[in-house]
Parts: C-alpha cells; sequence; structure tokens
C-alpha cells in the first residue's frame, strides 16, 4: 500500500541544495503517492515553484494526521533548524539526512541563540567520551575546525523515529554505527538532469567559452573546503605544459574577492572566469560546456554530491575527491583525486588527459557512459520509487 507523506524540507528559493532536490523529487512523488508539502517559518512561495507542488502546500504549523509519515530534511545549514525541532515532536518520523555532520546544525540550534546549556547536553549525550572536552572548550570560545568532523553529533536524533534515508552506502554504514537501532535505507539522491538532450558547442556558445580550449568546471562556490588551491595549481601546471584550458566557476559572480585573488597569485589571469547564478534550465544545461568536471570536499560532511551528479547528467566526466561516498560512483566517468598534496597532480594530468581524447571515439563513449550512470544513480523517478517502496516497508 502507498504511504501518505507530510514533507517537511527547505524550498525554493531557500539558499540550501536540499531545495533543489526537494523540487525535483516531488515531482516525481505527487504522481504517485498522497503527499502535503509544509511551507518553511516565514517563506514565501515564488512564482515559478511548480503548480504540482504549490497545490500540495501546507501551513508551517501543519503536523502528521493519523496514518500519515512525516519525511523530514536534515541539512547542516541554519536553513533546517525549524526541521530538527519538527524531529523532536514527531513521533514515527523519518529523517532523509543529507549531511552526515550534524554538528554544525546543532550549533545554529542551540549556541547561535545563546542556548549553552543545550548546546552541552546534547554533544555530551553523542559523544560521551569527547563530548565534555569539546563543551568545555566552547565554553571558554575555543573551536577547531574540525570539531563538527570528529564529532559529528548523529546521536542528538530522537530515539523515536521511524527510519533513517541517506544517499550512499558509506552514509549508510555511518549511521548504522553510531545508531544501531534505527532502520537505515540507502536511496539514491535525485538530481533532474536537463529537460532535452544539450550540445556541448551550444552551451559553450551561450556561456562565451571557445571551442578549443580544454573547459575544467566547477559547480557553486569554490572554497579552500572545495579544493580552490587544487583546481587552481591544476590548471596552472596543465597550462605549463601546454594545454590550452581554462576553468569556469558557474553559480558564483565574477567579483568574488577571494577566488580572483587566488588565479592571479597563480598568474592564470582571464583563464578563469565566472558565470554568476544561471536560470535553472541553464543551470542544468551549463555542465555540457565543459570537458571535465571537478568536486572536491576535504573535509566532508559525507553528502552525496548534487554537483557530480548534475556533471553526469549532462554527459560530463567529474574529478572526484577520491574518498568515502565519492568511491562509490563509476571510476570511469568519475576519476579520483588522491586526497592530499597528491590531488593537484592527479588533477593536472586528468586535465591533459583529456585534451589528448577530444574529438576521439573514446571521448564520445566516456561521454555516454557519464549520462549512463546518471540515469543508474540519480534519476528522479527511479529515487521516488526507491522511497516509497522503503516508506511502505517501513509503514
Amino acid at each position: 500500500m502507498t504511504p501518505s507523506l507530510l514533507w517537511a524540507s527547505p524550498l525554493p528559493p531557500i539558499a540550501s541544495g536540499v531545495s533543489d532536490h526537494a523540487v525535483e523529487l516531488l515531482a516525481e512523488l505527487v504522481g504517485r503517492a498522497p503527499v502535503r508539502v509544509v511551507s518553511p517559518p516565514g517563506w514565501q512561495s515564488p512564482d515559478d515553484l511548480p503548480a504540482v507542488i504549490r497545490e500540495r502546500l501546507v501551513p508551517t504549523s501543519t503536523d502528521p494526521e493519523p496514518g500519515e509519515i512525516a519525511v523530514v530534511h536534515l541539512g547542516n545549514n541554519p536553513h533546517h533548524v525549524w526541521l530538527l525541532e519538527r524531529l523532536g515532536r514527531w513521533p514515527g518520523a523519518v529523517v532523509v539526512l543529507h549531511d552526515l555532520v550534524v554538528h554544525h546544525l546543532l550549533v545554529e540550534a542551540t549556541l547561535a541563540v545563546g542556548d549553552v546549556a543545550g548546546f552541552e547536553a546534547a554533544v555530551v549525550r553523542a559523544h560521551p567520551g569527547g563530548g565534555p572536552a569539546i563543551a568545555a572548550a566552547r565554553r571558554v570560545g575555543l573551536s577547531g575546525r574540525r570539531d563538527p568532523f570528529l564529532f559529528p553529533a548523529r546521536r542528538i536524533l530522537p530515539t523515536h523515529l521511524r527510519g533513517a534515508i541517506v544517499h550512499s552506502a558509506w552514509a549508510a554504514a555511518a549511521v548504522r554505527a553510531d545508531l544501531p537501532d534505527l532502520p537505515v535505507a540507502h536511496v539514491r539522491l535525485a538530481v533532474a538532469g536537463p529537460d532535452e538532450d544539450v550540445s556541448g558547442a551550444t552551451e559553450r556558445d551561450a556561456l562565451g567559452l571557445p571551442l578549443d580550449d580544454v573547459v575544467l568546471m566547477h559547480l557553486g562556490f569554490l572554497t579552500p573546503q572545495k579544493g580552490l588551491d587544487v583546481v587552481l595549481s591544476a590548471l596552472a601546471a596543465a597550462v605549463v605544459t601546454g594545454v590550452s584550458a581554462r576553468l569556469v566557476v558557474v553559480g558564483v559572480e565574477e567579483s568574488d574577492t577571494r577566488i580572483r585573488a587566488a588565479v592571479d597569485a597563480c598568474g592564470l589571469g582571464t583563464r578563469v572566469t565566472a558565470t554568476g547564478w544561471l536560470p535553472t534550465d541553464a543551470m542544468r544545461r551549463a555542465p555540457a560546456a565543459a570537458d571535465l568536471g571537478v568536486v572536491i570536499r576535504t573535509p566532508s560532511a559525507g553528502e552525496t554530491s548534487a554537483a557530480a551528479a548534475r556533471f553526469l547528467a549532462c554527459g560530463t566526466p567529474v574529478a572526484v575527491g577520491g574518498r568515502r561516498q565519492f568511491l562509490e560512483l563509476p571510476p570511469e566517468v568519475a576519476p579520483r583525486l588522491t586526497p592530499g598534496p597528491a590531488a593537484a597532480a592527479d588533477l593536472a594530468r586528468e586535465v591533459t588527459r583529456v585534451a589528448r581524447s577530444r574529438g576521439s571515439a573514446a571521448e564520445s563513449a566516456r561521454r555516454g557512459a557519464a549520462r549512463d550512470a546518471w540515469a543508474t544513480l540519480h534519476r528522479p523517478d527511479r529515487a521516488a520509487e526507491d522511497l516509497l517502496a522503503t516508506l511502505a516497508e517501513w509503514a
């Protein structure tokens, strides 16, 4: 029997990757199951929200009805604090963990609003061994950049949950290790592809990119944690060896001072450009303009990368950090970058390899394999069916 769902998550235009995921998966769910969608606090529906979702919106104060399964999505930014509160008062809810590190969200829900005691009690409950030291350090204003990753605080989740949904086998194993009594299911991350077949040449023209250059692309903010130094070092090394290559950062403004300063320091000048934020359809097509995408996250919160999936959906191979959930992508379309100092050299070699194979049958086959990987791992219709099958089993 198909379960009825009460869906709770950020929604566009809220600045969370979960917002995009919500729209893309809900578009498939609403035709397969009864769904109500909770309006986030203070949110107003945008004009371009699909009608099939707008028709199912209910007020923020809505609670699950008898027999209805609440599906609550958690990320690690402030836009998910209200969802953590809902989990606490909705027995039998299912949590979708988009990030395996809950520590950042705990901080936003407690310390950010002055609830020191709440933070200390939660972090000690989640980590009886090291939690007291973390609490004591925070009390005197000390924290380390890697504290959340060493103390992910997954055990703060309520014990009355029906189950947890994650997007990788690695994530499932990590949650089971921390919460052995909680049912856990691996459901693929839903990422919509372009509405139609895309042409790399057409997308390059739309972005003002030369046809002959090897184009390396990054989607979204390119921060130190997302490999800014690795990507720029690799590009510089490839250019020095004679490869006519460039980097395009999609979704970031050209005026981003941090990126521009790093580019100038590497002597890359006009070989790095930024597109700014693109409309949804253009954002889905843009990866087709690249010869190679790149997704690096160090440290990683264990999140499955929607950016990597968007490259594959356009038939574009994507170089990824070689650890944890990234290792579940097919290596022929997702070459691994050795974690640590060797990553830049690995990426430079991959850019050079791509340059040598441009226009070949091997390149064409690789692009086809990338598209097939997306269809197997990330198509929203398949994700919707997997999610409903899991919820029906748990119901």
